[in-house]
């Protein structure tokens, strides 16, 4: 008998801490027919599985390359990343090579050879139902992204220009009933709180990583996951106590792709000045050398996050995530730098529409929910207790006239990111449908009157559904270079409307993901922009 369909699953992540920016708790994917293994890191803005490529190590590459990029051993013999060849399901009829924009780790273009293939999340406690066919496979053959990313992202690709859609796997699990919805909840996991592990829940969130103080936010244009960042604050930095390091308002895009913390160029220069860091033009990196490093140990210092609902922020919810020092206390490798490096997770962002984001770092410390039915998704503090207990909590899709779908009638009370409160079996799905619409425009605050409710019920009502509004902050702030680190032998534009971005917005650093791919493209050489995909791709 199969498992009961429409219920939340939990993705348990590997025993592995790895990376080459840091460590990072890394998830097992298996591709092709027979599978082939890796271990990768989940990402918030992709819809896509990348995995290393053979191409990627070479001679001139450390003996363990392949291994250290996530590439797990095939039958006891050791793997140089997925061999397309050996895959009896792989298609690469409208595939190729393409270029991939936006590379985090170096400043090179990733370059990938493209096509579909079956995957499989390993690990889950089905794991004969949780694998979809004719996914889009990346097989990345340089180093710009180290280690393989699973998409979390519906967004939907093709390969043509006949607008034939490939399938999307958080689609397809919808679609097959092994999920509820097409949502999940994340977080990175944070090694130095004793290896926390990270936590990646499909169709819903686990209550016992999530904390009650949360806030709801509207998704923008391409489901992307946008926050006002109203202020950064710093405690026992060199600066002393209670510090501003940023008080301009933000707007950040959550990208667990990468580690870093974009952010204007003034904000970098005050962490330049209150933490000691140099900055490294080879590598784009902001460094840190042993004795300053030693010193931010000692005085452990902590950084605020001040999060509202919109720039510049005229209501009173706000959220706080504050991380310690050591969640910025990261190493850098190979090819970054042959040895490893102390550096801090902030970036500089450059280009004409600049793309500020909060990465990997900051979901060591958050939980992050995200609601493609409503498109809504939810930020709250991450908890640490109780990690070996799990309480996951259904987000239930949102019913339309012609779904036979029926609610399960098991559910406990309310999901994240602004859905009912009380399922009831027997409640038609036009009245559920408008007491939705009411949920979404009023906002349940947390009061006295939570006295004696379950924790699931405070969590799910404090979410707040109010709309988040972008808004231009111009800057008058120019980041001035640190000099070189002893380890290693832009201004800020205004910040554009999320309507405003279009296809440019793909020339940022950092921004990353793979969409529509024109078959006029063809060894043609040219960039090539996908059209609504805001991203660009170009064939090799």
């Amino acid at each position: 008998m199969g498992r009961v369909p429409e219920v939340p699953i939990s993705w348990p992540p590997s025993e592995y801490w790895d990376g080459n920016d840091g460590l990072w708790n890394t998830f097992t994917i298996s591709v092709g027919t027979p599978p082939q293994s890796f271990r990768i890191l989940p990402s918030t803005v992709t819809h896509e599985t990348w995995v290393p490529d053979p191409q990627g190590c070479t001679n001139t590459s450390p003996a363990d390359c392949a291994y250290l990029r996530g590439v797990l051993p095939i039958d006891g013999a050791n793997s140089s990343g997925f061999n397309h060849n050996e895959s009896d399901t792989w298609n690469m009829t409208a595939g190729g090579l393409y270029s991939i924009p936006g590379g985090s780790e170096t400043n090179d273009t990733a370059v990938a050879v493209l096509g579909q293939d079956t995957v499989y999340l390993n690990g889950t406690t089905d794991v004969a139902l949780m694998n979809q066919t004719e996914q889009v496979v990346a097989g990345l053959v340089n180093l710009t992204y180290w280690l393989g990313l699973f998409g979390l992202s519906p967004q939907k690709s093709n390969f043509t220009d006949s607008h034939i859609e490939t399938p999307n796997f958080m689609r397809g699990l919808v679609t097959g009933r092994k999920i509820p919805s097409l949502s999940w909840g994340y977080t990175a996991g944070a090694h130095y709180r004793n290896q926390a592990p990270a936590s990646l829940t499909l169709g819903g969130y686990d209550m016992n990583r999530i904390d009650t103080s949360n806030l709801t936010f509207d998704m923008q244009e391409d489901t992307e996951l946008q926050v006002a960042v109203l202020s950064i604050v710093g405690e026992n930095t060199l600066g002393g106590a209670d510090l501003e390091l940023s008080s301009n308002a933000t707007l950040l895009s959550i990208d667990s792709t990468e580690p870093f913390i974009s952010l204007p160029d003034d904000a970098c220069q005050a962490f330049v000045n209150h933490f000691g860091l140099t900055y490294d033009n080879n590598t784009d990196l902001f460094l840190i050398n042993d004795s300053m490093r030693q010193t931010m140990l000692s005085n452990n210092p902590t950084i605020t996050f001040k999060l509202g609902l919109n720039t510049p922020s005229s209501s009173t919810e706000v959220l706080n995530i504050t991380l310690p020092y050591a969640a910025f206390d990261l190493q850098a490798s190979y090819p970054l730098y042959q040895n490893a490096t102390n550096y801090f997770p902030i970036r500089r962002v450059a280009g004409y529409y600049p793309t500020y984001t909060m990465g990997r770092t900051f979901l060591q410390e958050a939980y992050l929910v995200a609601d493609y039915e409503r498109n809504l998704f939810t930020i709250a503090r991450a908890t640490f207790t109780n990690m070996d207990q799990q309480h996951l909590v259904p987000i239930q899709a949102v019913p339309t006239a012609s779904s036979t779908r029926q609610p399960s009638p098991g559910i406990s009370s309310g999901a994240i990111a602004g859905i009912v409160v009380a399922v009831v079996i027997g409640v038609t799905a036009a009245s559920l449908g408008a007491w939705l619409c009411i949920c979404r425009n009023k906002h349940k605050a947390l009061s006295t009157k939570n006295a004696g409710r379950s924790e699931e019920d405070v969590v799910s009502d404090k979410i707040d559904a109010t709309r988040l509004s972008s808004s231009e902050m111009p800057s008058e702030n120019a980041l001035a270079e640190a000099p070189a680190g002893e380890e290693r032998p832009s201004e800020l534009a205004s910040l554009p409307l999320a309507s405003e971005m279009e296809g440019d917005m793909g020339k940022a650093r950092g921004r990353s993901g793979m969409f529509e791919m024109p078959a006029g493209a063809q060894g043609s050489g040219t960039l090539v922009e996908a059209p609504g995909s805001e991203v660009y791709r170009q064939e090799t």
